[in-house]
């Protein structure tokens, strides 16, 4: 992954401060966390936010290998 420096403006990093906190983040990843939900929303803007949120979420589950099968019936 490649590290660059970027400017930003102060009351963004206090927000991501706070809400980094809240959500047991640094504020770069809460910044990450906010870029990578915007470019999902971008990409699939018929989508709400709370099924993109559900489906990252399912990711990392399925990433972490902690899904369960579903039985339908």
């Amino acid at each position: 992954m490649a590290i660059v420096s970027v400017r930003l403006d102060q009351a963004l990093i206090e927000k991501a401060t706070i809400m980094g906190k809240a959500l047991n983040r640094s504020a770069p990843k809460q910044i990450e966390h906010w870029a990578k939900i915007g470019e999902m929303m971008e990409d699939n803007p018929d989508l709400p936010y709370e099924f993109v949120k559900q489906a990252t979420i399912a990711r990392a589950e399925k990433e972490a290998a902690t899904l369960e099968s579903y039985d339908f019936g």
